[in-house]
């Protein structure tokens, strides 16, 4: 049997699949969801056993589909992982209302209603929930005011409800990494590069307090990061809005 039920929403991206992956090596049963069935069928074929829902976490009605999935063949949940993200850059003058929609609708409408959803079953179980932030939702960022905008309502959302489910025994944590090492990273240098994605990435990495030595975190140092604050050494931790950036946000 297994230890946990594990619930991931954007579990077919890079960040997505190394947490699933941790969840299933600690003996976990896991569930992803993601847009199409295309992306979830390529990560199922990285990750043996896992099972697979498609789900927009935009659309309030697949947030509910998509948390009943679990259930339905588990029974029980114990950890809803908030994974799914999108990234837009630019000017603030220059952003339309599509992009706004776009972006709050999955970053935080998105989140809100996958743990909404969530909330009573991970009553039952005393369990938690982990969303992926961003060091942009500790700090405002240039051309990225509709991205800071929704990690800064992201970790808000984290630390009302950490003190609303407290009594109730359920745990709510964030993770807010600088730049990860993923395709969704790749995609956003080819789409705002300019036509130099590898100037674009080295750009990004000389923010990092560590000069020569910079690097962008890998995708399963993400994942240990959020096995952690799932696991029960992390009992008395909620509420939390955790940096994992190499001191980016340290001097603010």
């Amino acid at each position: 049997m297994a230890a946990r039920v594990i619930l991931i929403t954007g579990g077919a991206g890079g960040m997505g699949r190394a947490i699933a992956a941790r969840f299933l090596a600690e003996g976990d049963a896991v569930v992803i969801s993601d847009r199409t069935q295309a992306s979830l069928d390529d990560a199922a074929g990285e990750l043996p056993g896992v099972r697979t829902v498609v789900a927009d976490v935009a659309s309030v009605t697949d947030c509910e589909r998509m948390v009943a999935e679990p259930l339905a063949t588990h029974g029980r949940l114990d950890v809803l992982v908030v994974t799914a993200g999108v990234w837009v850059e630019g000017d603030s003058a220059a952003m339309t209302e599509a992009q706004w929609d776009h972006v709050m609708n999955v970053n935080l409408k998105g989140a809100f209603f996958a743990c909404r959803f969530a909330i009573p079953a991970l009553v039952e179980t005393g369990g938690c929930i982990v969303c992926i932030s961003s060091d942009y939702g500790l700090v405002g960022g240039p051309g990225a005011a509709l991205y800071c905008a929704s990690k800064f309502g992201l970790n808000g959302l984290v630390k009302s409800m950490a003190l609303e489910l407290a009594p109730k025994g359920v745990r709510v944590n964030s993770v807010c990494p600088t730049d990860v090492d993923t395709p969704m990273l790749a995609g956003q240098a080819a789409t705002y590069g300019g036509g130099d994605p590898e100037g674009y990435l080295r750009t990004l990495l000389g923010t990092a307090p560590q000069g020569e030595r910079a690097r962008f975190i890998r995708a399963d140092e993400i994942a240990a990061t959020v096995a952690f604050l799932a696991s029960p050494e992390a009992a008395p931790i909620t509420g939390v809005c955790l940096p994992v950036d190499w001191g980016t946000t340290a001097g603010y």
